[in-house]
């Protein structure tokens, strides 16, 4: 058996996000097995890097997956790519070491959130950012996310009830705005369920003054998801790198 690493993009709009469910046939992970045992003959299993929740997007998501004989990488990319609807596609192929694995060998993830402020919706960027119509100060989230990195227990920024393991380490968090637009952009070794949403929120209701910048520890000792902000719409996030 041959390992291939796949980086993939996809819109995540009419997907309910990347998992296979027993309920429907309408996940990414589905797809890509689907398209990926029409070509090869036979059927597959696709591991990906992580979950992404239902509408979430992805730049750059990684998955691994065994194949019988070795391809061309090229042409396998450009064969799958014939299968696969618009909205995914493999952006590369490459040829792994076996015992590579796209989830256990990664290192770290980038995420970005994408916010519009102004009054109305943008046309054309409306489905691939929240719409948040309120002046942020931006200072005072750069203050509040420099209390977010580090090794962290996270377990008030997670949606997981059963999460046992909340411990994460965010390396970077940027904030960047041009115009009324707003890109935040996260840098951990590992992100928890809704976790770069509820951090998104929180820092959303610390640039409105709804919260101070110092409320951030407080939040983290709490231990308790109440004590942070509100989940953030899926619409404005991107998984855009992960790292090996």
């Amino acid at each position: 058996m041959r390992t291939y690493k796949l980086t993939i993009s996809y819109d995540g709009s009419r997907y309910q996000g990347w998992q296979r469910q027993a309920a429907t046939d309408n996940t990414i992970q589905f797809i890509l097995e689907w398209s990926i045992g029409k070509l090869v003959g036979y059927r597959v299993h696709v591991d990906g890097s992580g979950r992404t929740d239902s509408g979430v997007h992805a730049r750059g998501q990684v998955a691994s997956v065994k194949l019988s004989k070795l391809y061309d990488v090229k042409e396998l990319r450009e064969s799958l790519n014939r299968y696969l609807p618009e909205d995914i596609r493999i952006i590369r192929v490459e040829l792994m070491k076996n015992g590579f694995h796209a989830r256990k060998s990664a290192k770290g993830k980038k995420y970005e959130y994408y916010i519009d402020c102004r009054e109305k919706p943008d046309v054309f960027s409306r489905r691939y950012c929240y719409h948040y119509p309120h002046s942020l100060d931006i200072d005072a989230m750069r203050k509040a996310a420099d209390y977010l990195l580090g090794p962290k227990n996270f377990i008030s920024f997670t949606d997981d009830k059963e999460c046992k393991d909340s411990v994460r380490v965010i390396t970077n968090i940027k904030i960047v705005n041009s115009g009324e637009k707003v890109r935040i952009t996260y840098y951990g070794t590992g992100f928890l369920y809704h976790m770069v949403r509820i951090l998104t929120g929180t820092l959303l209701e610390v640039g409105t003054g709804k919260r101070e910048p110092s409320m951030i520890p407080v939040i983290i000792a709490a231990e308790d998801r109440s004590a942070a902000g509100f989940l953030a719409p899926a619409r404005g996030l991107f998984l855009r790198k992960v790292y090996y």
